[in-house]
């Protein structure tokens, strides 16, 4: 008799398991408490607009890629995707613009040429972020810390030898402080601290990785746009077998002497072989896990940053605009003063603009585009959202007008919201917080809730919230990690 094992959660961790655990035979049901699939990765559509409402850039596509080999499939034949010329535009309120070109010289060059920063030290710098990248993914990324036998692959002997490159014992912010001279080189790779919800004055140096991704390796984009990514993994798991039942959240996971043997859905009890959770691991103790208690040393982390996002239908098109656009703050170490110490919103905030229509055509009609712009914001505590929010509009059209010279207003046919509060109630994110624990120390990374627990058999965990951590590559090595432990059945079980 085939085995049965239940993903709870649509995110890209849980449909990524769940294809996973198809492939080594198991008859495999996906239960999400809303109507579509995706998780944090989903889309609006409104009048004639198409806004991708998550995650926005996608890096390592062989990621997904692997999936469809996975499964003896093609992934060209369900998914296709391209490497954009310039991962990010890059804009300061004196006039100042920097294009992050994906290729490498044609950045730097134009690095030195708006700063005067030499073309070798943007060399340098992906160089070293390379190696730091080639010397700790295959055990911050790829592997458990958690599992014992893992200390003795030949990647953690490597990374024991070059533990002083790590860089893990500076910030990330002085670390380039002590690269670049030039205070807008800093902040330009300072911010890749917020691409898991952190501080660059406090997250460490070693995730400078997270540049030779966008830069080395490259920023790629779904030929229909972010959510085809969900579309093409959700439909590759039906093709293989996969059950998917939307509008029906799991109350609880019934444990049995330390196994996970049932889950309550709908007021019944279900048996499974084997359970995988793809919610956040706050949520997951605190609602379908009663009596359990979160890792002492998990609860104690603070939490990552939410964000505030404005879905604006603009009525023109803004040539000097790309993709991907950063409209820098002038004070940007006060804007995570205010993240991470008062939890409140910078009245100087940092906007970036995603533009989706400037790759898909469809998104936006002719002549228009669809503005997805945000600001980092921290997470759900009780504050005045609405008071909040009122007055960060105010600041953020205040600085769009000033970058793009417009006035912005006149542009907008209708907007949308999304805050800490709703991005809580639509994705079970504890607080709105996007990433879980934040990488605000330099032991961060070490103290991530496991993607398996010893106390808990038959049990896993995947998504934002746990090992590796957030955003769509982590995510998607979560459920590699996590179902890498799971034995493949033998002929004789069905």
């Amino acid at each position: 008799m085939t085995k049965k094992a239940a993903v709870i959660g649509s995110g890209i961790g849980g449909i990524a398991s769940a294809i996973r655990l198809a492939s080594k035979g198991y008859e495999v049901s996906v239960y999400e408490q809303g109507p579509t699939p995706g998780g944090k990765i989903s889309q609006l559509k409104h009048q004639d607009f198409r806004f991708d409402t998550g995650p926005s850039l996608f890096t390592l596509p062989r990621l997904v890629d692997e999936l469809f080999e996975l499964m003896g499939e093609d992934p060209r034949r369900h998914f296709t995707y391209r490497k954009l010329d310039t991962s990010c535009k890059y804009f300061w309120d004196d006039g100042t613009t920097i294009n992050a070109w994906q290729d490498t010289t044609r950045f730097a060059e134009e690095v030195q040429g708006a700063t005067g920063v030499p073309r070798q030290k943007i060399f340098r710098f992906l160089q070293k972020s390379k190696k730091l990248y080639d010397i700790t993914a295959e055990i911050f990324m790829f592997n458990s810390f958690h599992k014992l036998s893992n200390f003795t692959k030949p990647a953690y002997r490597k990374s024991l030898l070059h533990l002083h490159e790590l860089d893990a014992f500076t910030s990330m912010h002085n670390k380039n402080k002590r690269r670049f001279a030039h205070p807008k080189i800093v902040q330009l790779f300072d911010r890749y601290a917020t691409y898991n919800g952190s501080s660059p004055y406090q997250t460490p140096a070693t995730l400078n990785i997270i540049s030779h991704l966008e830069h080395n390796i490259g920023a790629f984009f779904p030929e229909k746009g972010m959510y085809s990514i969900v579309d093409s993994l959700t439909a590759l798991a039906r093709r293989h077998g996969v059950q998917f039942h939307f509008s029906t959240p799991v109350q609880q996971i019934i444990m049995h002497e330390g196994c996970a043997k049932s889950l309550i859905i709908e007021r019944k009890k279900q048996d499974f072989d084997l359970i995988v959770s793809n919610v956040d691991v706050e949520t997951l103790y605190k609602n379908q896990l009663p009596g359990e208690k979160l890792p002492a040393a998990r609860m104690q982390k603070k939490r990552s940053s939410s964000a505030l996002i404005f879905y604006w239908g603009i009525n023109r098109q803004f040539p000097e605009l790309e993709v991907h656009n950063i409209l820098f703050s002038n004070e940007y170490r006060r804007e995570f003063e205010h993240l991470f110490n008062s939890k409140t919103i910078s009245p100087d905030p940092t906007v970036y603009l995603f533009i989706s229509s400037k790759m898909v055509n469809s998104d936006a009609p002719p002549g228009h585009e669809n503005w997805y712009a945000m600001i980092n914001v921290p997470e759900n505590t009780g504050q005045d959202w609405d008071r909040m929010i009122a007055w960060a509009r105010r600041n953020m059209i205040n600085r769009i007008n000033h970058v793009l010279k417009t006035d912005i207003e006149k542009h907008i046919l209708f907007e949308k919201i999304a805050d800490p509060r709703s991005i809580e109630a639509d994705t079970g994110s504890w607080g709105g917080s996007l990433y879980g624990p934040s990488s605000n120390s330099r032991f961060a990374a070490f103290f991530r809730h496991p993607n398996f627990r010893s106390k808990f058999k038959n049990l896993y965990f995947t998504g934002g919230s746990v090992h590796p951590g957030g955003g769509i590559p982590l995510c998607l090595a979560s459920a590699k990690i996590a179902i890498e432990e799971v034995a493949p059945l033998s002929n004789d079980t069905n």
